[in-house]
């Protein structure tokens, strides 16, 4: 089997009944490329690492990562970003609402643009199918982050994204991290494209989040970022003298 040039990674903390669909979408949405497909579960209580487990006999191109405790999305992130075999790593959640079919418009965005592309971030804010309540929640957060953080991303919360993996491992690493993919990426002094896609509601399982456990962290990590940015030599350049 030829060395992947494209990782997967989806985080997974109790997702029984959304692995397998989602794994087999990937397969799909992929086809006629080398790619390898890392799910770290988080923890699970129940049969997501069973079932994670019973898929690799028919899908070859299946990593399965382990935490010996839950640790949250950003460290499982993470631990799939530094397995990774490729250069190029896609991201998308657990719960089945982004659709690996995007997958490639990421790819063709990346392949298309400048070679300081180095991270292209999903946009579902067109169709998102979510409760009205979370969507309010995503609009006001996304509008405060565009404001504090000049990240020039609509929706950086989207879960679905291609991201550079060395310029990943070069970032500051923080708990909840993954919220803020753009400012720090950014930061670094790469491009961000945004791409439009789509959006499905979640079939089966239950959320992890809600208002209050994402409200306060939320702004500590803002103001966390902001200092991050202030205290980052921007445009500097080094060569060496001859």
């Amino acid at each position: 089997m030829p060395a992947p040039d494209l990782s997967v990674v989806i985080p997974v903390c109790n997702e029984q009944d959304n692995v397998a669909p989602l794994a087999r979408e990937i397969v799909v949405a992929l086809a006629g490329r080398p790619f390898e497909i890392l799910f770290v579960d988080d923890g699970s209580t129940d049969e997501t690492l069973a079932r994670l487990r019973a898929l690799r006999a028919e899908i070859p191109q299946l990593r399965v990562l382990r935490h010996s405790r839950r640790s949250g999305q950003s460290y499982a992130v993470a631990s799939g970003v530094h397995a990774a075999v490729a250069e190029w790593v896609a991201t998308l959640d657990g719960d089945g609402q982004n659709d690996p079919a995007d997958i490639p418009a990421l790819l063709a965005a990346q392949a298309a643009a400048d070679g300081n592309v180095r991270l292209v971030m999903g946009n579902r804010v067109a169709n998102r199918r979510d409760t009205w309540l979370r969507r309010l929640q995503s609009r006001i957060a996304n509008g405060v982050r565009a404001a504090l953080l000049k990240d020039d991303t609509e929706d950086s919360g989207c879960g679905i994204k291609l991201l550079h993996r060395p310029t990943f491992l070069a970032l500051p690493f923080f708990n909840h991290m993954h919220r803020f993919m753009p400012a720090l990426y950014r930061r670094q002094g790469t491009v961000v494209l945004s791409v439009p896609v789509n959006h499905r509601p979640r079939l089966q399982g239950t959320s992890k989040y809600g208002l209050l456990n994402r409200l306060w962290v939320g702004v500590v990590d803002m103001l966390g970022v902001m200092w991050l940015q202030s205290r980052f030599a921007s445009g500097l350049h080094v060569e060496e003298d001859r």
